[in-house]
C-alpha cells in the first residue's frame, strides 16, 4: 500500500492521546474514525478537539485557522462505539490504556475485522512491539508509532519495528508520519524504546530526590525548566500525562529489565492508589496530582 491510498485512519481510543491523534490526522486531510467504548468519552474527545487546551479554536485565536476550516476538520472525524466499523479503515493507530493484555485482546479482535493489507500501529510508550504483534496474524504489518502528549504540539514520532515488521510497513508508516507534519525517528524494539527509557530515569530519580528532601516539588520543576530549558518539570509532566501511566510504565520496564533505576518509588505508588493520578484538567476523575497532594500552588495555566 502507498501512503496515497490511505484515506481513512482508524484511531482506537479517545483519551488524552487518542483524541489528539484524531485531531492531527483530520487537520492533515484524512478522514478519521475515532473509537471508544463510551459515548461520553467520545463526546468529551470531540469537545477537546474543538475547544480544549490544544484544540482547533486555539489556532483560530492565533490566526492559523478560520472558523470554517475548523468546521471542515471536525466534519472529517466520525465516532463509533463499535469496533466492527473499522472494517473500512485503511490504517489503524491504537491508543488504548498502557496495559499489554488489554492491547493484545483489542488487536486480536481487530485482526478479524480489518482488511488484510491494513497496518496496525501501536502507540504504546513502552511495551515491546514484537510482544504485541504476537496477538495478530499480520505480524509483518504491525509497527510501533509512539506519539507524545499533546499530539497536536509534539513533533516527534518514535517508530519501532517488531521482529517481523516488513520494510514496506516501515516505509509506509514513515511516509504517513511525514504527511502528518511529524518527524519520524526509528528506535529499537526494547522495553521502553529510547524516549521512555530515558524519561523514566529522569522522572523516577526526581521523585527519589524529592523523597530524600533534596528539594520540593515546585522547586525541582522550576530548576529543570530554568537550568535545562525543559517546557515542564518532572512533576508537572507526570501531572499532565498521568501518574498512573508513569507507574504502569516504570513497573513494566523494571519488570522486564530488573534495573533498579526504573523501579517506581513508594510515594508515586501511594498517590496513585489514593486517587491522585494527575492534574484534574487533563485527568478526569482525579483527586489531583503532585501539586494538590502536597499542597503546592501551581504556576500559570499551561
Amino acid at each position: 500500500m502507498d501512503v496515497g491510498n490511505i484515506k481513512v485512519i482508524g484511531v482506537l481510543g479517545a483519551g488524552a492521546v487518542g483524541h489528539g491523534i484524531a485531531q492531527v490526522c483530520a487537520r492533515s486531510g484524512y478522514d478519521v474514525l475515532l473509537f471508544s467504548r463510551s459515548e461520553e468519552t467520545l463526546k468529551r474527545a470531540l469537545s477537546l478537539v474543538r475547544s480544549g487546551p490544544f484544540g482547533l479554536e486555539k489556532l483560530v485565536e492565533k490566526g492559523w485557522l478560520t472558523p470554517k476550516e475548523v468546521d471542515r476538520i471536525m466534519d472529517r472525524i466520525r465516532t463509533t462505539t463499535s469496533m466492527q466499523s473499522f472494517s473500512g479503515v485503511d490504517f489503524v493507530i491504537e491508543a488504548v490504556p498502557e496495559d499489554g493484555e488489554v492491547k493484545k485482546r483489542t488487536f486480536s479482535k481487530l485482526d478479524a475485522i480489518c482488511r488484510e493489507d491494513v497496518v496496525f500501529a501501536s502507540n504504546t510508550s513502552a511495551i515491546m512491539i514484537s510482544d504485541l504483534a504476537s496477538s495478530v496474524k499480520r505480524k509483518d504489518r504491525f509497527i510501533g508509532m509512539h506519539w507524545f502528549n499533546p499530539p497536536p504540539v509534539m513533533r516527534l514520532l518514535e517508530i519501532v519495528r517488531g521482529a517481523l515488521t516488513s520494510d514496506e510497513t516501515f516505509k509506509l508508516t514513515v511516509e504517513l508520519a511525514k504527511s502528518l507534519g511529524k518527524t519520524p525517528i526509528e528506535a529499537k524494539d526494547v522495553p521502553g524504546f529510547f524516549t521512555t527509557r530515558f524519561m523514566m530515569c529522569w522522572l523516577m530519580e526526581a521523585v527519589r530526590l524529592f523523597e530524600a528532601g533534596v528539594a520540593g516539588v515546585r522547586e525541582i520543576d522550576e530548576m529543570c525548566k530554568l537550568a535545562f530549558g525543559f517546557p515542564m518539570g518532572p512533576f508537572e509532566l507526570m501531572d499532565f500525562t498521568g501518574l498512573h501511566t508513569a507507574l504502569q510504565v516504570s513497573e513494566y520496564i523494571y519488570r522486564e529489565t530488573r534495573e533498579k533505576r526504573y523501579a517506581p518509588p513508594v510515594t508515586l505508588k501511594k498517590l496513585v492508589v489514593s486517587g491522585y493520578i494527575g492534574d484534574p484538567k487533563f485527568n478526569p476523575g482525579s483527586r489531583g496530582g503532585w501539586y494538590e497532594y502536597f499542597g503546592v500552588k501551581r504556576g500559570e495555566d499551561r
